[in-house]
């Protein structure tokens, strides 16, 4: 019997939220609804930008990066959890490590020399968010940062698609597969963001080429890695690498795929305040329901719920009221 049942690996990062105009927006540079990964300097930069015209629009400081925030959600649906990651002896990377044990969330990661990554989230009066990341030490993360034994003890090992903007993460991400592929520990992988399809597709070929068993994405990131243009056109393409599939679609809900059947599972109507975190909280939520013994139908169902819910608030993960929602709804 697994000790764990989902092991995943991802960049550790700490949120700050702004809610800005369409005109500030515009003056950051960033490109609105996508991540874009910055130095150090430009960071502060925007920081310094932030907080001198909207400072009273900042919210508290989080714990955050994809698959993390996918843990805690799988976590908060009754799964058991297992991350390994990197954080700086600062006091951001205490916070991190404190908030994952809090949420029950086992990892080996321990603070070392350099400072926590930082993902400042720009939300813009549509909800829409803007992330500008500096990885700090995260970039840093290799094959020493997994614990093979706890991957090996689980049941499904989670890919966080941001690991291989660096060739030491690529390089941790492969040695993860071939140590879940040995153990037969299933591997699933989410795209994380539009950016990532466009600059690394050869480093996510072959990550596709050692082996996935299901991924994550959303519809538009679905149709920039198959060179498509419709959602139905990018579901017929991504098959033939891996057969099990989610590609979330906003409000109109998900195209799942388990074995030679796709379908679609229509979405929640809610009015969004804030989609950050949305897709990470569904890959959570579906993982919890498949490893408790639900079909794909099922686990898409709860799990769009889930996110529903969360886009109503502010923030990429629940507190105590939302949980208390999920379980009454």
């Amino acid at each position: 019997m697994p000790t764990y049942d989902i092991y995943g690996i991802g960049n550790a990062l700490v949120d700050v939220e702004y809610r800005v105009s369409e005109d500030l927006l515009l003056l950051t540079g960033f490109p609105k609804g996508n991540m874009t990964l910055t130095n150090l300097t430009k960071r502060r930069s925007l920081s310094q930008l932030l907080e001198e015209k909207c400072k009273d629009q900042a919210l508290k400081f989080s714990g955050g990066g994809s698959a993390a925030n996918t843990l805690v959600a799988a976590s908060q649906s009754g799964s058991k959890a297992f991350y390994s990651c990197k954080v700086g002896n600062d006091d951001r990377g205490e916070f991190f490590l404190e908030e994952i044990r809090d949420q029950g969330i086992a990892s080996n990661a321990v603070p070392q020399n350099g400072y926590t990554g930082e993902c400042i989230s720009m939300v813009t009066p549509d909800a829409e968010r803007t992330m500008v990341t500096n990885l700090g030490i995260s970039e840093e993360f290799s094959e020493n940062d997994l614990k093979p034994e706890a991957l090996r003890e689980s049941k499904i090992l989670y890919i966080e698609g941001y690991l291989i903007s660096s060739r030491e993460g690529l390089n941790a991400v492969l040695k993860a597969q071939t140590i879940a592929k040995s153990a037969g520990v299933k591997i699933a992988l989410t795209l994380s963001d539009p950016t990532m399809v466009n600059n690394f597709k050869t480093s996510f070929n072959t990550i596709f080429n050692v082996g996935i068993d299901i991924l994550f994405c959303n519809d538009e990131e679905a149709m920039l890695w198959t060179n498509t243009t419709t959602r139905e056109k990018a579901s017929l393409v991504i098959r033939e690498s891996c057969s099990a599939f989610a590609i979330t679609c906003g409000k109109d809900g998900v195209i799942i795929s388990e074995g030679d059947k796709t379908s679609h599972i229509p979405g929640v109507s809610v009015t969004p305040v804030d989609t950050t975190g949305a897709g990470d909280n569904f890959a959570g939520a579906f993982l919890a329901r498949l490893c408790q013994g639900f079909g794909f139908k099922e686990a898409a169902i709860f799990a769009n719920r889930s996110a529903s819910i969360l886009v109503k608030h502010l923030g990429s993960r629940y507190s105590a009221s939302m949980l208390e929602e999920l379980k009454n709804s």
